[in-house]
């Protein structure tokens, strides 16, 4: 099931869908970040931790640190970047998952990694490159479980 497809635009438009998106978050959540190198998942995150606190400094990429945990004023944001996982569920075990979803929000690029740690309860964001576009992108929210009904209230 497919909630909402929209085409963004450049990164001023980004920053107004992660604006919109933020007040729906609560620890716990999972939101997937999927889609080809390069297509904006770790922009989005960035943009989205930065919307939740604009004192924060460099979000870097987790590529090579697997994830960066952010202790903000009114959340914990875990980005996970998993697209370097040899063993999948095991290592992101031992990566926090676990304090991850107790504690936090889960940001999770490359989330078919998760294997069966995909928990039914999620939003799933996809990005695709538009074609003939340099900076627009299409982004596809799928809600599952009680996202179903959080989502409506995106403004």
């Amino acid at each position: 099931m497919t909630y909402k497809t929209l085409l963004i635009d450049n990164e001023n438009a980004l920053k107004t869908l992660a604006a919109r998106f933020t007040p729906l978050l609560k620890t716990g959540d999972v939101v997937t970040l999927s889609g080809s190198l390069g297509v904006g998942k770790t922009a989005f995150a960035r943009t989205l931790i930065h919307t939740l606190s604009p004192a924060t400094g460099e979000v870097p990429s987790p590529t090579f640190t697997l994830v960066q945990v952010y202790d903000l004023p009114e959340l914990s944001i875990w980005h996970f970047d998993l697209y370097r996982l040899e063993k999948k569920e095991m290592d992101v075990l031992e990566l926090g998952w676990d304090e991850a979803r107790r504690s936090g929000v889960s940001l999770v690029e490359w989330p078919d990694r998760l294997g069966n740690l995909l928990p039914k309860d999620r939003l799933e964001i996809k990005f695709d490159f538009v074609e003939d576009s340099e900076n627009s992108r299409q982004i596809t929210f799928t809600p599952f479980g009680t996202w179903c009904e959080r989502l409506e209230k995106m403004k």
